[in-house]
């Protein structure tokens, strides 16, 4: 199916272009989530007229998202978990987890955007944590776990 971008979206394309993907993927993805609009030359004349405003709106994010970064980088939070005298943690440490300590910072995080590629955390010590605020943002942090008795 043919289908026109109305936002970046990641390994697909940018605003305004033209791509064929599956159409599962659009019909019950991109379309219902506002991501994209069949391609259809009603649709390309009516996204010709917005593409000034949508390009405006996606400004507006990257700037946000920018200010949120600088606010972001390099922040430290402390997650505590019960352990086990070898370090190794009785559960584990989540995205949640980290977005919801990050919150009680008084941080404006959301846990989608705590981004572990190797999985959750699973001892005690220092991690570095990728924080994806936008697809052209990101913010590294630190997550200090310590163990509880």
């Amino acid at each position: 199916m043919q289908i026109i971008l109305m936002d970046t979206v990641v390994n697909l394309g940018k605003l305004g272009d033209v791509v064929k993907v599956k159409d599962g993927y659009a019909r019950n993805f991109l379309i219902p989530t506002r991501r994209a609009r069949r391609a259809t030359q009603a649709n390309m004349d009516a996204f010709a007229v917005q593409k000034a405003e949508l390009e405006r709106v996606a400004t507006e994010k990257l700037a946000e998202a920018q200010a949120r970064a600088a606010k972001l980088e390099g922040c430290s939070v402390t997650v505590s978990q019960k352990a086990g005298v070898d370090g190794r943690l009785f559960g584990s440490i989540s995205n949640s987890d980290i977005a919801d300590a990050l919150v009680k910072q008084g941080l404006d995080v959301v846990k989608n955007e705590v981004r572990m590629p190797d999985g959750p955390l699973k001892a005690i010590g220092e991690f570095p944590v990728v924080l994806g605020l936008h697809h052209d943002v990101v913010a590294n942090i630190t997550v200090k776990v310590v163990g509880e008795k």
